[in-house]
Order: structure tokens, then sequence, then C-alpha cells
């Protein structure tokens, strides 16, 4: 068992609390973890961008001239993907870019993640935060008290005061335990836990 320290929004160390070795202390697979990132990052693109093959494009019924006796080369559309204002050869067409990967695979780089910041000893586990009004300077102050620029704060519950208050810095993010992902870990700096999101992860992944 690993065993790290809880503080307080003041960076005071007020208990401790034992994390669970498999998913806190397990090998960091970065092939796991390039893996789900990709499959996260395919399923946000729109796969929206399309482009019109000759069949899509009008006109072009008529052959511009014969086929034989002018000395120019064959054609049978003016439409032709040769020709300007053709139809594209090749090009994209709507599609779904997503894809699946087995559930171990996705829990194994969680756990890879959240290892990899214990390792790295980018995670701070805080007893609470609390705030009586919603107010950006007063959340900003408590970051820079606990030395954090960039980063992720995991929540046990919602928390509006603490959603609205930090929504505009570009470099924090909230989100509940149910959302924690590969890719967010991995993108901001540091990984903030609230005390009782720990065993709430421990259980979604060891079940």
């Amino acid at each position: 068992m690993l065993v790290l320290g809880v503080y307080d929004i003041e960076r005071n160390r007020v208990a401790e609390v034992e994390l669970n070795a498999s998913v806190f202390g397990a090998e960091v697979r970065e092939d796991l973890l390039h893996d789900v990132v990709r499959m996260q990052l395919a399923s946000r693109r729109r796969g929206t961008a399309s482009t019109k093959e000759r069949s899509y494009v009008s006109g072009g019924g008529k052959k511009p001239w014969r086929q034989k006796g002018t000395g120019r080369a064959r054609v049978g559309s003016i439409r032709s993907p040769l020709w300007r204002g053709g139809g594209i050869i090749f090009g994209p067409r709507p599609r779904d870019y997503s894809f699946k990967l087995p559930k171990k695979v996705r829990k194994a780089a969680l756990c890879s993640a959240l290892s990899m910041k214990v390792r790295e000893d980018r995670l701070l586990i805080l007893r609470d935060f609390p705030l009586e009004q919603v107010k950006t300077k007063a959340f900003k102050t408590v970051l820079d008290r606990l030395g954090l620029g960039s980063a992720l704060f995991v929540l046990d519950k919602e928390n509006p005061i603490l959603e609205k208050s930090s929504r505009n810095l570009k470099e924090v993010k909230m989100m509940k335990t149910e959302g924690i992902n590969v890719y967010d870990i991995l993108k901001y700096d540091a990984l903030v836990l609230m005390e009782p999101s720990v065993k709430k992860i421990e259980g979604a992944l060891l079940s």
C-alpha cells in the first residue's frame, strides 16, 4: 500500500490516506496511454469533412466532342477529375473516426496515468476546498498557495461554487470522478483529488 498526505487549502498536512498499489502504484504502460489517448481524440473528431466526387458534381451529361477524328484526347464528361471544376479523386467523405478498446485496456491505461502522477509527485489530495462564494480571485489565491498552475481537479460530488470560480481559468479543469480519463490526466501538470474521490476511483477501477 502507498501512503500519501492529505492537505488543506493552507498546504498543511492534516492526515494520511492509504492508496491501493494496483491503482496508484501500477506499472506505467506508455503504449496503453498512447492507444487510449488516440481513442479519445478519435471519438472527438466530427468527421464532417466532405468533397464532391464526379458523380456529385452537376453538369457534364453531354460528351464534349466526338470520340475520334479531332486530334484531341478522348473525353466523356467535362466533370472528369482531370478537368478544372471536375470531381475530386479520393476526397474525404463524412465518416465516423471513433473506435473501441477493451475495457481492461482502458482501466490499465487509467491506472498507468494515475501511477505516473504519483511517481512524478504531481498528485495532491485535499481534505476540502471551502469557498463561501463564487470568486475567481479567491480561487486563484488558493491555487498559488498550493503551488498549482495547470491542474485537473477531481470532485466526489457536484460543487457549483468551485466549478463557477474556476471556469475562467484556462489552465484549470473540474470534473467528477465518473468522468476521469487518461487524456485529461496527462494534459494537466497536476492532479488534485478530493479525499472522498480516492475511494471512488479505486472502487471503479478494481471492480
